[in-house]
């Protein structure tokens, strides 16, 4: 039972990891809106963001996956 409760602990400690690695991406994408760059600097802000996301969704796949395995 022990074991469990300190599974749940690790993964809640995981998820907010996640969640907070989400929330500083929004606060970057907001960061690169109030710039004024060029066209070209724009998209590669745009390509930026696009692979911190895709980033942060396979360590979230990743979490999810992990504790799915240890439950069972």
């Amino acid at each position: 039972m022990q074991t469990l409760k300190n599974q749940d602990l690790e993964w809640a400690q995981d998820w907010k990891t996640i969640v907070d690695i989400f929330y500083t991406i929004d606060l970057l994408k907001a960061q690169f809106e109030r710039l004024e760059v060029t066209y070209l600097r724009e998209v590669q802000q745009k390509i930026l963001i696009l692979n911190l996301e895709k980033y942060a969704w396979s360590l979230q796949n990743y979490i999810i996956e992990k504790y799915k395995k240890e439950k069972n």
